[in-house]
């Protein structure tokens, strides 16, 4: 291919500047006069045209924000005169490319420069790429100029073969920018420049072929939405012609929202927040999903009791009334019945005073709770709705893991619904009713979320009045509503939501409450289940207290009540079998022929030799389980010196503190057996073993401390440790007895055992007030302070004074 040419011509010119606007070679433009540059500019060329021939000659400059560019045109000035609008002007046809240099002097009030002009020369024909690029030129043009109906133009454009021509043709293109201009105009290769303005108007295309797409699209959609505007129109008008043919009326009142919410008894800021929502469900088209979850939501505020309260009942106002169906509803519980009459009498004092509001809360109440399975948690609350005469909704907190279950879901997800404390309020009717949140200690938190942080705001009295719903946003009065959470387990709870409640402990029922309640409840309830009447079985209180005492062993009443429900299966199946006739009544001595042989024999009940403590080294001690108070055995053996190995073995899957405990107790006896009188020499050549049976249960915990000190006594000194002595309590390394939890509850269990005799540490005296006066009856109780007073109670009187034989482990 042969190579180009490009000759430089030097130039003397006035400067016309152009602000914003860019004249390329071949372009011919109409510039106005009355501008001050320019018509210095043109009578600075028409100065110097008088001495040389040829037309006035200017240099047409772009200038860009105050800055003039490295390249301008060279223009004739082909004639002055007037524009179309009537001011001066002149018509300017752009020659070549000049290559602005310094500034020099001219006649006129002009701007000189110095310049060189650029004369491209390409060689004949055109080298095969250029004609190439040419050719896409023109057919990109031509597609151009065709959409926009210039076919004149088209004609125009194909018939130019130069390559420098055709490049500066693009300069009329409206599309391009100045900086692209300019940059067509300081590109001196025609080659390089004819592939800038393809590349141009190549761009141009691709963004005109994307706007036309986009607005393709949005017509049609504005077309669908107005067609089916008309369409829905029409099927109203056909509804309405419809209604009036059958006499019906022109519409119902519960398909206008706005007409729903301005009559329904609404809070104002409530209130407020439905009408923003039927302004949007107004301008929002049937058919987007927007609509259809305003209206669930609008449906649910609806739905919700503002200002629905239930009147308390003169029962509720009545305390002695009010105390009577607690009564008679549950035995025992004096605790929480206790409490509830003293809420119920200070509602009824602040009610009478004109105190039902203080400082916009109301009178609610936030109760926990906590005991053992079966000792009727969660009936209790449904009586204490009866008692208030409120509504009643139990809410089931077991093995919720969602946060969004007690705070409610945002209204962006699909499917959103509220919390369930605001369902609770909803399903009640009213905004004061009872929630029972059952299990609260069950609750669990995982990725998402933790609902008893949720639950920090409902359970607290102090922020409750406000309590917002993710799904609702608006603020929703909870002071009013009585809360009753329960629970198995305190400890489970987390330390800054059981603060916020107040406890109230459920630590079982003792055997006289529960033939009251067998009595009372449970045997009616399971003859109704079973067909039976109840002038067709009888139990006697003395088969009822054996099923209590024998067959059973548990801090509530349900094992009580599957036992009783067992009992009359077997004599409805025995009586329409032919076997039994009726009516029936059952005593303690028919039980065994019945239901079979008890299961939980006392202590106390079995013949000496088969007792545990029947061998030195095994103690009574009492421990607090998760189904409430219960009976612990400690058994302990020494290895013999020349088979087994010297240290402490402890086993019965124990936890951290009890393992301390026992090495306390060790350390004990062996700093002070001198002074017991025990037979401690021995103990750094043999090991000691302690355990605690049912070893599939894990136990933990210091109060087993002084059981295991009277065991390793019992051991050492061959003493009994006496059957009808069950103890608890921690034990120092000086032997002081320590306070321990759990104290009613122990006793509890102790009494259900057959025990008679209980040691406990001095500093747990005032939780005796806690016991029931019936089982304090039948309960020697012993406080002590130091483990010596223990083991002069525990253990038998040594016999003979004859030092004992130190038995070994099997």
């Amino acid at each position: 291919m042969a190579a180009e040419s490009t000759a430089f011509t030097p130039l003397t010119l006035p400067v016309l500047p152009l602000d914003d606007e860019v004249v390329l070679p071949g372009m011919v433009v109409p510039l106005d006069l009355s501008d001050a540059e320019v018509r210095a500019a043109v009578e600075a060329a028409q100065a110097a045209a008088r001495d040389e021939p040829g037309k006035p000659r200017v240099l047409l400059v772009p200038r860009v924000e105050g800055t003039y560019a490295r390249t301008g045109v060279l223009g004739t000035v082909e004639q002055v005169g007037r524009l179309a609008d009537g001011d001066p002007g002149a018509l300017i046809r752009g020659r070549g490319r000049v290559r602005i240099g310094a500034g020099t002097t001219g006649p006129g009030a002009a701007l000189w420069v110095e310049g060189t002009r650029i004369e491209e020369n390409l060689p004949e024909p055109l080298p095969g790429q250029v004609a190439e690029l040419v050719k896409e030129y023109k057919a990109l043009a031509t597609a151009w100029l065709r959409k926009r109906g210039a076919w004149q133009v088209v004609d125009r454009v194909q018939a130019i073969d130069d390559v420098s021509a055709l490049a500066d043709n693009s300069g009329y293109s409206p599309f391009l920018t100045t900086e692209q201009k300019v940059e067509l105009l300081e590109t001196a290769d025609p080659v390089a420049r004819l592939k800038l303005a393809t590349q141009q108007l190549r761009d141009h295309l691709a963004e005109q072929d994307v706007a036309e797409s986009i607005a393709k699209d949005v017509q049609e959609g504005v077309d669908k939405q107005q067609r089916e505007f008309l369409l829905r129109r029409q099927l109203e008008a056909v509804r309405k012609e419809l209604r009036e043919l059958n006499g019906e009326s022109d519409g119902e009142e519960s398909d206008d929202y706005r007409a729903r919410v301005e009559a329904a008894d609404l809070p104002e800021k409530v209130r407020e927040a439905a009408l923003k929502e039927v302004d949007k469900l107004e301008r929002a088209s049937d058919a987007s999903p927007e609509g259809s979850w305003i209206r669930t939501w609008l449906d649910t505020i609806l739905d919700m009791p503002w200002n629905e309260r239930t009147d308390d009942s003169a029962s509720a106002y009545d305390i002695q009334g009010a105390k009577a169906v607690l009564d008679a509803e549950h035995a025992g519980l004096e605790d929480v019945k206790e409490r509830i009459t003293e809420y119920l009498a200070v509602r009824k004092r602040r009610g009478d005073r004109g105190l039902g509001v203080i400082g916009g809360r109301r009178g609610g109440a936030v109760l926990a709770l906590v005991g053992p399975p079966g000792v009727g948690k969660t009936s209790l609350g449904e009586s204490v709705a009866h008692a208030m005469g409120r509504k009643f909704v139990r809410v089931a907190l077991g093995g919720v893991r969602d946060e969004a279950e007690i705070r409610g879901h945002r209204r962006t997800y699909v499917g959103a619904l509220p919390g369930r404390i605001v369902r609770a309020v909803k399903e009640a009717g009213s905004m004061n009713p009872v929630v029972l949140l059952d299990e609260i200690d069950k609750v669990g938190s995982d990725f998402r979320g933790d609902p008893a942080a949720a639950l920090l705001e409902v359970l607290d009295p102090a922020q409750n009045h406000t309590f917002r719903d993710h799904y609702l946003e608006v603020e929703l009065d909870l002071s009013d509503v009585v809360f009753l959470a329960t629970a198995n387990v305190l400890e489970a709870i987390p330390e800054a939501l059981a603060d916020r409640m107040e406890i109230v402990r459920l630590d079982g029922y003792t055997e006289d409450e529960k033939v009251v309640i067998a009595r009372d409840h449970l045997l009616p309830r399971q003859l109704e289940r079973t067909g039976l009447h109840q002038d067709e079985v009888t139990i006697e209180e003395g088969a009822l207290r054996r099923l209590a005492g024998e067959y059973t062993r548990e801090a509530g009443v349900r094992t009580l009540e599957r036992s009783i429900a067992r009992l009359l299966r077997k004599i409805a199946a025995q009586h329409e079998l032919g076997e039994r006739e009726l009516p029936f009544t059952v005593t303690d001595g028919e039980l065994r022929g019945l239901i079979g042989r008890p299961h939980h024999v006392p202590e106390s009940a079995q013949d000496p030799a088969e007792r545990r403590t029947s061998v030195p080294g095994v103690a009574t001690g009492l421990a607090v389980t998760g189904a409430g108070g219960d009976v612990l055995f400690v058994e302990a053996s020494l290895a013999d010196p020349e088979t087994g190995a010297a240290g402490l073995t402890l086993t019965g899957q124990l936890g951290d503190v009890m393992k301390e405990s026992a090495q306390i107790a060790l350390s004990f006896l062996r700093s002070h057996g001198a002074e017991l009188e025990l037979p401690v020499g021995d103990l750094k050549d043999r090991g000691v073993h302690i355990h605690f049976p049912a070893g599939a249960v894990p136990k933990d915990g210091p109060s087993a401390g002084i059981t295991m000190t009277t065991a390793l006594a019992s051991l050492l000194s061959g003493r009994l440790v006496r059957t009808d002595v069950a103890m608890t309590g921690e034990v120092s390394l000086t032997g002081r007895v320590l306070p321990i939890g759990g104290v009613k509850q122990k006793l509890l269990a102790a009494h259900r055992a057959g025990v008679t005799t209980v040691v406990i540490p001095k500093r747990n005296e005032p939780d005796l007030d806690d016991v029931p006066a019936e089982v304090l009856d039948k309960l020697d109780v012993h406080t002590v302070t130091d483990v010596r007073q223990v083991l002069e109670l525990a253990l038998t009187p040594a016999t003979n004074g004859a030092s004992p034989e130190i038995p070994a482990a099997a």
